[in-house]
């Protein structure tokens, strides 16, 4: 049974409720038979998922890529929230950038651009304006995230990656990409307390010129 969409929810999405209601309930319907989320994550799908990736929105600016989109966790949640920043969602599995684009033609989102490839197909091609910020979820560790995702940023922009609580120890296990990628300013944000939510965790970085 899906959860009951917790207070929060109006909270963080603002006049986008609507938007955010209609994506929840198409995943819960469709998420499992396309193989997006698992059996699971309806009695949790909110809080720990899209409740999870909307805390990240006010972070956001400009042009913004999230590397393995998947169900659209987080980037479609953030297109939803964040109307005034673009963002590209990139996936590599064609049947997940389907339901993508799918979701995005069914909301009307304008703020959305759904690219199939794998991010580091990218690293040079000229397929991508380098990116503002570039965010990511449940992908992989640090150490293996940074090398996809730091070339694909301008200099000056930045790396929000969503991560668990051993973020860490990811950052004390990747300080050899950390510096290869010619990261600084290397954060850990603890969101979601002043709503009531579990934390979610975000490592920010800035990548150098």
């Amino acid at each position: 049974m899906l959860e009951e969409e917790p207070a929060a929810a109006v909270a963080l999405f603002g006049d986008r409720i609507a938007l955010a209601r209609s994506y929840t309930a198409s995943l819960a319907e469709h998420g499992e038979t396309l193989g997006l989320i698992g059996p699971r994550e309806l009695p949790q799908l909110w809080s720990r998922h899209i409740l999870n990736s909307a805390l990240v929105a006010p972070l956001l600016h400009g042009r913004v890529g999230d590397v393995g989109s998947g169900a659209g966790l987080p980037g479609l949640v953030l297109a939803i929230a964040r109307p005034d920043v673009e963002l590209t969602l990139i996936e590599p599995m064609e049947r997940r950038t389907d339901w993508l684009q799918s979701e995005v033609d069914r909301m009307g989102l304008t703020n959305v651009t759904v690219l199939r490839a794998r991010a580091e197909e990218l690293h040079g091609s000229g397929l991508l304006k380098p990116l503002d910020q570039i965010t990511a979820r449940a992908v992989s560790a640090l150490r293996t995230l940074i090398p996809l995702t730091a070339p694909l940023v301008r200099s000056g922009g930045q790396l929000v990656l969503l991560k668990g609580g051993r973020a860490e120890e990811e950052i004390a296990a990747a300080q050899k990409v950390i510096r290869k990628h010619r990261l600084h300013d290397v954060e850990v944000l603890d969101l979601g307390a002043g709503h009531g939510l579990d934390t979610t965790r975000v490592v920010r970085a800035v990548v150098d010129p």
